[in-house]
């Protein structure tokens, strides 16, 4: 069965272009290392609440855009063994593909697919 990484984060807006050329880096990399789809979305119409809401979980500022991604996986034995690779691959590194947010304040989780139509 699939399983789905998901991450949520806020990234400055002026930084739009600098996330989209980070994202389609590592989308190389999580596709060369056995992820199916690599989803990057940014955000459009993200209403404030005021309990709970993308932009509260991420703590977004007024100059941040909320973006919202995700990674799809044969499996979650191919996802970890895959994460296990990812991390001690170069072009993962800060070094050389920077994330352009700050990466203190974004969320992740890995899910079982519950339903797929």
């Amino acid at each position: 069965m699939e399983y789905i990484d998901g991450f949520v984060a806020a990234v400055p807006t002026d930084n739009k272009d600098k996330y989209r050329q980070h994202a389609k880096a590592s989308a190389l990399v999580f596709k060369e290392y056995g992820a199916k789809q690599v989803m990057e979305s940014w955000g459009d119409d993200i209403p404030d609440g005021k309990q709970t809401s993308f932009p509260l979980a991420v703590q977004c500022k007024e100059s941040e855009t909320v973006v919202f991604s995700w990674i799809v996986w044969p499996s979650k034995e191919v996802r970890d063994a895959s994460w296990e690779k990812l991390m001690k691959d170069p072009r993962m590194s800060e070094e050389n593909n920077p994330m352009p947010l700050d990466g203190s304040r974004l969320i992740y989780g890995g899910f079982q697919v519950l339903l797929q139509e």
